[in-house]
């Protein structure tokens, strides 16, 4: 099967988009764990997600409508406000504000419920698809490799977790697992990017909203915002909204949710080698084992999961 791009000026496989796409979330994705962290040193949580996706839906929106693409409909721009809200408002939200109180490994683990969150709400919605045993299998053995990369001992001797945050980073992952689902089967423009665009505007707003009751704008201290902060801004609105968000929005509606929630598996793997590479963070050989299991999950998935018509 094949399609044409945007302007229909040359053809595209389906296999390479998805190639692209998959390789987008992952290590893009990746690589947000760390952006976040130094972006939220210096910029209030909320206020900071909140611009990034309110910048970054408008550019992609006004972009787009510009082109040419048909205007969204109120039904269209209602589900993509519950799409937006159940991703960016409580989802990536919920994550912002819980690295203020949790690590960023813990935050990964936890995040690692994502996938069987999605299977689990994709067998109960109403016509669901119910997931096969290599598909279980599947998505324990990459729980397992989580567990192995964060390490058990760990994770049992680290009293300092903050039970507040780590549920709140359970949380994000349940309401991420919902609007994928949601988003998968609910009526959205055609152009999977203006409906990023749109997603990405709705839960924007909401995330300013936040941070006004939160009062991030009391603590906006314009002159102690670092550079370093600034550019992790820059990255997660070029990378991690246009790239990243954009080629996970056209997965949900090409591929099975199972499949496209293996970025959940892969992106603390992406995390590690990123600590090791800026951060001289020592890659031990039981990182190396729990890298080989997680991406044997993701093989198991991708190769047993049946298709879905679209």
């Amino acid at each position: 099967m094949e399609i044409r791009d945007s302007n229909g000026a040359g053809r595209l496989s389906l296999r390479t988009q998805t190639l692209v796409a998959f390789t987008a979330v992952y290590l893009i994705w990746g690589s947000t764990y760390l952006a976040i962290r130094f972006a939220i040193q210096t910029l209030p949580p909320f206020l900071m997600a909140g611009v990034r996706f309110v910048i970054a839906g408008a550019c992609v929106y006004v972009w787009l409508r510009a082109r040419g693409t048909p205007r969204p409909t109120l039904r269209q721009w209602i589900s993509t406000a519950i799409t937006g809200a159940l991703l960016l408002f409580t989802g990536n939200g919920a994550v912002v504000w819980a690295e203020q109180r949790v690590t960023s490994s813990v935050v990964a683990l936890l995040l690692a419920t994502t996938p069987s969150w999605m299977v689990l709400l994709d067998w109960l919605r109403p016509g669901g698809a119910r997931p096969d045993r290599m598909t279980i299998i599947g998505l324990l053995l990459g729980l397992a490799g989580i567990v192995l990369l964060i390490g058990p001992s760990n994770l049992a001797s680290s009293a300092q977790i903050d039970l507040v945050g780590a549920i709140v980073v359970i949380f994000a992952a349940l309401s991420w697992a919902a609007g994928s689902i949601y988003g998968r089967h609910a009526d959205l423009p055609k152009s999977p990017f203006l409906s990023t665009g749109m997603q990405m505007l709705s839960g924007g707003a909401l995330l300013l909203i936040a941070s006004v009751f939160s009062g991030d704008w009391t603590r906006l201290h314009i002159e102690a915002i670092s550079w370093q902060s600034v550019t992790a801004f820059v990255y997660l609105i070029l990378f991690g909204s246009f790239m990243a968000f954009s080629a996970y929005v056209w997965l949900l509606k090409h591929a099975p949710a199972s499949r496209v929630s293996t970025y959940a598996y892969v992106n603390p793997v992406v995390a590690v080698f990123l600590g090791w590479a800026l951060a001289n963070e020592p890659i031990t050989p039981q990182t190396l084992l729990a890298a080989a299991v997680i991406i044997g999950a993701v093989v198991v998935i991708i190769t047993f999961q049946k298709p879905v018509a679209h």
